[in-house]
């Protein structure tokens, strides 16, 4: 096991009873063509704030406000990558422009989906995020046993 956690930030754009995704272009099987949040690594120097902006920009290209960020979850998750990651997931209910794929490399779709009718193809990591903010869990683990090792790989 890796020695150390990554940071991960995952947005939940909401408008109208809708939430964003991004379908992923991945080199890994297991990841490629399914859905995630917009979402990124916490970079060194930056607020888990400042990074969720950053990724809104960079993935979707939206502007949020910092403070219009709300902390709906954090996943403490083992398996769903070569390290352990704590993510944290923050609420936009408020940005400026319009949504579109600025990672075609990365991403090869984005779209809307109603939050009681989500795409099976979510990955576990997010989609633990999004149930946990439907049903308002402020934290929750994933990949790990309940002695503390890691379980069996996410897939």
């Amino acid at each position: 096991m890796a020695d150390r956690h990554l940071i991960d930030v995952h947005i939940l754009l909401v408008d109208d009873g809708n939430l964003l995704l991004t379908r992923r272009r991945d080199t890994n099987p297991t990841f490629n063509g399914r859905w995630h949040l917009p979402s990124g690594k916490l970079d060194a120097g930056e607020s888990v704030l400042h990074a969720a902006v950053r990724e809104a920009h960079e993935e979707v290209g939206v502007f949020i406000d910092p403070s219009d960020l709300q902390h709906v979850h954090t996943l403490h998750v083992n398996g769903s990558g070569a390290e352990p990651r704590l993510g944290l997931s923050f609420l936009a209910a408020n940005w400026a422009g319009t949504p579109v794929n600025c990672e075609p490399d990365n991403c090869s779709a984005i779209g809307w989906f109603p939050l009681d009718n989500l795409p099976a193809s979510v990955i576990e990591y997010p989609a633990a995020d999004i149930h946990a903010y439907l049903s308002d869990q402020p934290f929750a683990t994933l990949g790990w046993l309940t002695t503390g090792t890691p379980a069996a790989s996410l897939s």
